[in-house]
């Protein structure tokens, strides 16, 4: 074969290569490698969504769950970081429309006295439309706080419908089989070295999520 020819043909096919290997999508880390793999947190429940409908933890397999514990009067925590988690969970439905469906938002209050049903309806579709919330009785609420390691505690107030809830705040990503991945950065503020919760939320989304 003509030298120039073989030349001609060795570049070729190493630009092929080349170009192979830059639109390579970077691999995902295994589940097995994720901060919480292996951890004793989440469990069935049965607790009662925003229309008053009865669900269970079981019923979600099959999807990823971002699951926030609170409550709908908390003063400066719940609310901020339902908003970030949400609108982490939005710019990746932009970015990974496909892979965003497999991903349940759900929200349990802690606060099951005054968060009802109507309550918890108003609340969760202000962040976003596909968003579940949950409530039920005392026992119920405190069964599903120990299984995924949250605490909270009433913190009287002047009367007894004033009072606050201090509670854990971890906004957890779970896999389709209902167990932990990653504690998501919903409250982590804008700096120099990153965009803030928003971004950081999308961006472990897409580094868990397949």
């Amino acid at each position: 074969m003509n030298k120039n020819l073989c030349f001609a043909l060795s570049v070729a096919l190493s630009s092929l290569l080349l170009l192979g290997a830059c639109n390579q999508t970077p691999e995902k880390p295994s589940l097995l490698e994720a901060p919480l793999a292996g951890a004793a947190i989440g469990g069935d429940f049965v607790l009662t969504d925003q229309d008053g409908k009865k669900r269970t933890w079981k019923e979600f397999n099959g999807k990823y769950r971002v699951v926030y514990f609170g409550y709908t009067n908390c003063p400066d925590i719940c609310t901020p970081d339902m908003q970030n988690l949400m609108a982490g969970l939005k710019a990746f439905e932009k970015s990974q429309p496909a892979l965003a469906t497999k991903i349940q938002p759900i929200f349990i209050t802690v606060d099951p006295m005054r968060d009802t049903p109507d309550v918890l309806k108003q609340f969760v579709s202000a962040f976003h439309s596909r968003a579940i919330g949950l409530t039920g009785t005392d026992a119920e609420i405190a069964d599903a706080a120990r299984k995924f390691a949250v605490y909270s505690s009433r913190v009287e107030g002047s009367t007894p419908e004033n009072y606050l809830i201090s509670h854990s705040q971890t906004p957890y990503l779970m896999d389709p089989d209902g167990k932990p991945i990653a504690i998501l950065p919903a409250d982590q503020p804008k700096t120099d070295a990153n965009e803030g919760a928003p971004d950081l939320v999308e961006a472990e989304l897409d580094k868990w999520v397949r």
